[in-house]
């Protein structure tokens, strides 16, 4: 049994309660260049699928396409279309309670300005992040100033899981998001045509403001702006803190990003925390408990309602059921000592899942949510030693092809098993032979043919788009990362922002320097003290004064000036002011195009 091309449900509920679109569908910034073109997505998935795109994904994108604010329920609005995610409007006794931002203030704005137009003008009176990923905060100053009282409410350690990921690890991640978002393709038939999970990101100003109300346990009730909501905690779903909601006098359930119209990452293509299937399918199972029998519509951060009691029972059950037959299969077939390949290798759905459109990887995969789920449990190494130490890509590649016969011969291997029909292994091939020898032109026309090949086949949006971006690099430069985290600095705890220099630390140049320095936040009244040792940048809050190289008074933002480049004219400074140069000289700059399919 197979998904119904003939079965239009989606389409009626993605359309359904549509107020207005934004005229015309781009959002700009505030020089003029555009920041998001809802116009050219819809315009790109008009008319039949082309042969360069897999007929399912075609199909998401002309859902995903779909933009504008839409009535869920009285007193229910959402902005889609947008930008990747939705940000909903929920109408109080004197405001609008905002859940999920988008990802850069110029996307929120313009949509909070396209409510007001149709639903008055209405002041927000809080915000509401329902998990730690950007695309649902990172628009937050497009809907409240940075100095606002309102509260913003998220789940327990929302920031810290924020910053671990958009901070520590921002730099790979924004450059491998490159490839899984695919926002440096061109829109259509050829290019991108999103990321299955809605468009495309936005490539605005990104913040962040740290909460003020914190979600701490299931069950919890708060009410905002006359708004009851019921909240459930589901950490280590789909994000490390996340939560699901219920507002009962409105008889809707908020599922965050735990219930979607595609399957869902267990692991992202651009990196992140192995997600838990297990708990994902029990936090599903209590929402449905909890929530759903009182339903008569379910919402998400993505995509589209789902209505009527028995419909979102149904579609919760079958996303229920979707990630825990992923767990306690892989689970099974582990313990028999299939590594992760090939258990991903020959994993047949339920029919009855496979015959459900939100069951379709076109955001995560059957593949590589298998491989994230055998990660989990048992790590990168499978097991044999002979994949225990290996070499890196550029000493494997000049092996492969020097067994192969040479560069010529690997090239026409390559060429071979394409023309086979092969292209997985032809693209193995071919990126040795490019990891060989970067400069030759055969091994370089095969990759990027095989690459393009494959993202035209692609179901899963997030695959075609690594395909496609990977092919235009092959002989192209890289992409730089068009969205920074810079925004989310003044969020960040001390600790925070002292581990983000740490991390920057070259190791091996500072394994012979020392430095002390002892901080004092006169705003905070708190001391924190930070030691070079071994090559290490050590920090912690302290109430000692011990000796130190330098001792400096100053405030959180005059830190963050520091770091900004402003100077230190305005901070008291007793002692070797060099403690802190040395630092400094010592810290490498994340490179913000690194090469990926090239050495």
């Amino acid at each position: 049994m197979s998904a119904d091309f003939a079965d239009r449900t989606d389409f009626d509920n993605a359309n359904r309660g549509l107020v207005a679109v934004l005229e015309p569908a781009q959002v700009r910034a505030g020089d003029g260049r555009v920041v998001y073109d809802a116009k050219g997505f819809a315009a790109a998935t008009t008319g039949d699928c082309p042969d360069t795109v897999n007929p399912s994904l075609w199909r998401q994108a002309q859902l995903t396409a779909i933009h504008g604010l839409f009535e869920v329920t009285a007193g229910i609005y959402q902005i889609r279309g947008y930008d990747l995610s939705n940000m909903t409007l929920v109408e109080g006794e004197t405001g609008v309670v905002v859940i999920d931002p988008l990802v850069s203030a110029e996307c929120a704005a313009a949509g909070l300005a396209l409510y007001r137009e149709h639903r008055g003008d209405r002041p927000v009176t809080a915000v509401i992040y329902t998990h730690s990923h950007i695309d649902h905060f990172g628009g937050v100053l497009g809907v409240v100033d940075a100095d606002t009282t309102v509260p913003i409410v998220a789940p327990e350690h929302f920031l810290e899981h924020a910053v671990s990921e958009n901070v520590y690890a921002g730099g790979a991640m924004l450059r491998r998001g490159m490839f899984h978002t695919g926002i440096v393709l061109p829109v259509g038939a050829t290019g991108t045509l999103g990321a299955g999970l809605g468009p495309s990101t936005s490539n605005g100003t990104v913040g962040l403001l740290a909460p003020t109300l914190d979600i701490t346990h299931t069950g919890q009730e708060e009410t905002l702006d006359g708004v009851r909501m019921v909240f459930q905690v589901t950490p280590g779903t789909e994000a490390p803190s996340e939560m699901n909601f219920f507002f009962p006098d409105h008889r809707a359930l908020c599922l965050a990003e735990n219930a979607t119209h595609n399957l869902h990452n267990l692991l992202t293509l651009r990196g992140a925390e192995v997600r838990d299937a297990r708990n994902w399918s029990r936090y599903l199972t209590e929402a449905i408990e909890m929530f759903a029998y009182d339903s008569d519509v379910a919402f998400a951060s993505h995509h589209w309602p789902t209505w009527g009691t028995d419909d979102l029972i149904g579609y919760l059950t079958e996303q229920r059921d979707l990630y825990a037959y992923l767990h306690d299969q892989t689970l099974r077939r582990l313990n028999q000592g299939q590594v992760g390949t090939e258990i991903a290798e020959d994993f047949p759905m339920p029919p009855a899942l496979d015959a459900a459109w939100h069951t379709h990887g076109y955001y995560g995969s059957v593949s590589h949510n298998v491989k994230a789920i055998y990660q989990r449990y048992l790590g990168w190494y499978d097991g044999n030693p002979a994949h225990l130490w290996q070499h890196p890509p550029e000493a494997a590649g000049a092996r492969y092809v020097r067994a192969i016969g040479g560069i010529d011969a690997a090239v026409a291997k390559a060429s071979e098993f394409a023309d086979e029909g092969d292209l997985r292994f032809a693209a193995e091939l071919a990126s040795h032979a490019v990891f060989a020898e970067p400069n030759h032109a055969g091994a370089k026309e095969v990759l990027t043919d095989v690459l393009t090949r494959l993202g035209y086949g692609s179901e899963c949006a997030t695959w075609r788009n690594n395909f496609l971006v990977g092919a235009s690099e092959v002989d192209g430069p890289p992409h730089p990362a068009e969205v920074s985290a810079a925004g989310m600095a003044t969020a960040l705890t001390i600790t925070q922002i002292f581990d983000s220099i740490a991390i920057r630390i070259d190791g091996p140049r500072a394994w012979d320097v020392t430095a002390a320095i002892r901080w004092h936040f006169t705003d905070v009244d708190e001391t924190y003290r930070m030691e070079l040792s071994n090559g290490v940048l050590i920090h912690y809050p302290t109430k000692r004064s011990d000796p130190a190289d330098l001792v400096v008074k100053l405030t959180k933002p005059q830190l963050l000036g520091l770091l900004a480049g402003s100077g230190t004219d305005t901070i008291t400074m007793d002692g070797d002011a060099t403690a802190i140069t040395r630092i400094v000289e010592l810290t490498d700059a994340p490179d913000p195009a690194f090469t990926i399919v090239t050495p």
